[in-house]
């Protein structure tokens, strides 16, 4: 039997639930992650280059329940522990990185509200990472000097501490204003101004719709808006580092949604803003920011509406002649999940069946045997060499345990054994690939 970690019951629940219910948990994934080693180091290699001054872009490409966005909460995880900043968010019909109705800002408050370190990693962290910083300058600066709160050469030494960190941002794109809203914030804080704090943090936010709004209550000229969104990104990326961090990393999901436009014009914008981020990164055009993208295979390869429908993606992000399955390229810029193998999901439902058995307060009933033939079971069905997902395995094992446990007359050899269960997985397809099927993407993803 593997060695498994004792989980907290409140983890235990959230992990379990969530996974039945085909949606990849935000807390307890270092308990359950199995395989993709060689994804994750060559991201996490990228990301001590981000931490250096450096910059990266990743497509992560997987079909629906492969394990994108499983990967990318790992991931997640991973680069909070490295002391960086995460945002994260879903595009959709209503979020998408450009648009005419609102829908890249929407993209940007989404991520903002996103926004984690490792001590908030649920998000919402911005107000706290603004009060860390300002801590941080005053100890820093008595530390420095000697002198204490209360001197009045203090506040003068903690405002030109201030000031040079203001003053390299200010020569970046849109740097003045971002700048100025900082300097406002710090004697907001010194002052003891709530109201002036809460302003400038829905300026960050990106909640004004209307810059005359913005000129009444804060004295700036601009707002953040669907076209420049992105370059208050790669601000921020920059202030966190002068705050004490690594840097940011930006992780957004369900590329698919900009595949579904159905005006191409619209479609092509989108790609556009993806190449301004592409170039950014690989040009040092932007520092300490790593960017994540995942997607579907026809989302990101399909020439006609996918990522590669726009020419100067295409020709950048397509592999080379040497790349094949078995020895791909995990600095490339395209990141191509391949499935679980049957011995890593007999690992991962091992975890899974402990854990279970650690939150309902049983022994452990399923044996080594059991969890072998349901692994054969399940890799058994038609044209699951090729299709099988870790999404449907698990929620099949998930719901083997929940009703085992449930019914103490029901053992797991009569639900293996059971000519609905064999029918199912050997007698259907029914691991057909919504990306071959032409239909209409609704399913969110592990």
């Amino acid at each position: 039997m593997a060695e498994t970690q004792r989980v907290p019951k409140r983890i235990a629940q959230t992990v379990l639930h969530s996974l039945k219910a085909g949606v990849v948990p935000r807390i307890g994934l270092p308990y359950i992650t199995v395989g993709c080693k060689d994804e994750i180091a060559a991201l996490l290699h990228d990301f001590d280059v981000v931490a250096q001054g450096g910059a990266s872009f990743h497509f992560i490409v997987g079909r629906y329940g492969a394990g994108k966005s499983f990967l990318l909460q790992a991931v997640r995880n991973y680069v909070m522990d490295k002391n960086f900043v995460v945002v994260d968010g879903d595009l959709s019909p209503e979020r998408r990185l450009q648009g005419t109705k609102g829908q890249g800002l929407a993209t940007y408050r989404e991520l903002i509200q996103n926004l984690a370190t490792k001590t908030r990693p649920e998000g919402g962290a911005l107000t706290l990472i603004l009060d860390r910083w300002i801590n941080t300058v005053l100890q820093t600066v008595a530390s420095e000097t000697g002198l204490t709160e209360d001197d009045p050469h203090f506040s003068a030494a903690v405002d030109k501490k201030i000031a040079a960190v203001i003053s390299s941002l200010s020569e970046l794109v849109h740097g003045f204003d971002f700048a100025k809203l900082l300097n406002m914030y710090y004697h907001a804080y010194l002052d003891d101004d709530e109201e002036t704090k809460a302003k400038v943090v829905k300026w960050f936010r990106g909640e004004y719709t209307h810059k005359t709004e913005a000129k009444q209550e804060l004295g700036v000229n601009i707002i953040i808006s669907d076209s420049d969104w992105y370059e208050y990104l790669k601000l921020f990326a920059n202030f966190f580092r002068q705050a004490g961090y690594a840097g940011l990393i930006i992780m957004i999901d369900e590329l698919v949604n900009i595949y579904k436009i159905p005006n191409s014009i619209s479609r092509q914008y989108n790609y556009e803003k993806i190449l301004t981020m592409y170039n950014d990164t690989l040009q040092g055009k932007a520092k300490y920011l790593g960017i994540l993208m995942c997607g579907t295979p026809q989302a990101v390869e399909d020439k006609r509406r996918g990522v590669y429908s726009y020419e100067a993606l295409r020709s950048r992000l397509t592999e080379g002649k040497f790349a094949h399955v078995g020895a791909q390229d995990m600095y490339a810029p395209v990141i191509k999940l391949e499935p679980l193998t049957a011995e890593e999901m007999l690992v991962l439902t091992e975890k899974l069946a402990e854990m279970h058995a650690r939150l309902y307060n049983y022994d452990r009933q399923i044996t080594e045997d059991e969890l072998a033939k349901f692994i054969k079971i399940e890799y058994g069905r038609i044209g699951a060499d090729t299709k099988i997902t870790p999404r449907e395995v698990i929620r099949d094992f998930i719901e083997l345990l929940d009703i085992v446990y449930q019914n103490p007359a029901t053992t797991v050899s009569d639900l293996l054994d059971s000519d609905q269960f064999k029918g199912l997985t050997e007698g259907e397809d029914s691991t057909a690939d919504p990306d071959q099927s032409g239909q209409d993407y609704t399913e969110f993803t592990i």
